[in-house]
């Protein structure tokens, strides 16, 4: 083979490669001249409830356009690259991590890979930030051991706590976000009032006000709605905190952790701007005094709820290009039954 024709071969291969990779992952480029400027954020999507493939590319999407900060949504894929949340095993396009300056995760019982742990590992053993929702409390469910990380037991080493139940009525009892006063004046509450998650409050064992910053508790709400009365006799929980996490090789990072974060509580606008300064705290990059949280395309989320339909996602056919720009498709039903729903079950 001539030279000529070795280097058009590598040329083709490595088009190739990149055409794969940005199939099946979703890259957004900073809005040019924004404080996030020359920062990249990845997030990873990969949870069977509470539709973290939806809420990702819709943060994705303000975190560049609005703030300038160059992003990367990675999604549980299966083996014709649909959308499937369902698939534990499979996230690819991990290797965008080697270049994050903040991971964000809304993961549940992920049993990834080596070749796709491996960047995590990596960046974890760094002690770089990492920024986990929800189930992230428990996003692994593996026996790997890789980079000297306990996967299975991710969410108690890294970001402080772990599975610890429904401590509101699931799918019943809603979730108030209470600034907490010691710290009421932390940039990532800047701006932010009004919290309510329909998601529920999740019980917190582990954290307390000795070993996190507590941002944030979760007031069990009598219903899904924001006007309801919080529940007497139950304890206000961690919802939102900051601790300092110990890699396997001794060093030390940040991570921050919410136990809100379904895509349909990130309809609450101050919510969407917790999450949004979060990004901004762990980047060093300074915290605004109201940061834009507007949607960039119309977002209209769904309800939570396991879809164990078989074939279902496959039949949805939805590929990470398919929540572009100008797209903003839903996976499950409307919130609206949710709420309806719930309201039944609180009579």
């Amino acid at each position: 083979m001539k030279i000529s024709q070795i280097r058009l071969f590598s040329l083709f291969a490595a088009l190739v490669a990149l055409t794969s990779a940005q199939a099946e992952s979703l890259q957004f480029k900073g809005s040019e001249g924004k404080p996030g400027n020359g920062k990249h954020i990845v997030l990873m999507a990969g949870d069977e409830e509470y539709r973290s493939e939806e809420a990702c590319p819709m943060l994705a999407k303000i975190l560049s356009k609005h703030h300038g900060f160059d992003t990367t949504v990675l999604f549980s894929l299966d083996d014709e690259g649909n959308i499937d949340p369902n698939n534990q095993k499979n996230i690819p396009g991990t290797e965008a991590i080697k270049s994050a300056d903040l991971v964000i995760i809304g993961l549940r019982f992920r049993n990834l890979p080596d070749d796709q742990l491996q960047p995590l590992a990596d960046y974890l053993n760094a002690g770089k930030p990492i920024f986990g929702f929800r189930t992230s409390t428990h996003g692994f469910k593996t026996k790997s051991k890789l980079g000297g990380i306990a996967w299975s037991n991710f969410g108690p080493d890294f970001l402080g706590e772990g599975w610890a139940g429904h401590y509101g009525k699931h799918a019943v009892e809603g979730a108030r976000g209470v600034a907490n006063p010691a710290h009421a004046k932390h940039p990532i509450l800047n701006g932010v009032s009004d919290v309510f998650a329909e998601s529920d409050v999740y019980g917190v064992k582990r954290v307390t006000d000795e070993n996190a910053t507590v941002l944030l508790h979760g007031v069990v709400t009598a219903t899904l709605l924001p006007d309801s009365e919080d529940v007497a006799g139950k304890e206000p929980q961690p919802s939102l905190w900051i601790r300092e996490y110990q890699t396997p090789n001794g060093g030390k990072g940040t991570a921050i952790c919410s136990t809100m974060g379904s895509s349909c509580d990130l309809d609450n606008e101050g919510l969407r701007r917790a999450f949004i300064n979060t990004a901004y705290h762990l980047t060093g990059v300074e915290v605004p005094a109201k940061a834009d949280v507007s949607y960039v395309d119309a977002f209209k989320p769904s309800r939570f709820q396991f879809i164990k339909e078989k074939g279902y996602f496959k039949k949805l056919g939805l590929k990470p290009a398919d929540f572009g720009l100008g797209k903003s498709p839903t996976t499950g039903a409307p919130v609206a039954d949710l709420i309806e729903a719930g309201l039944k079950k609180a009579k």
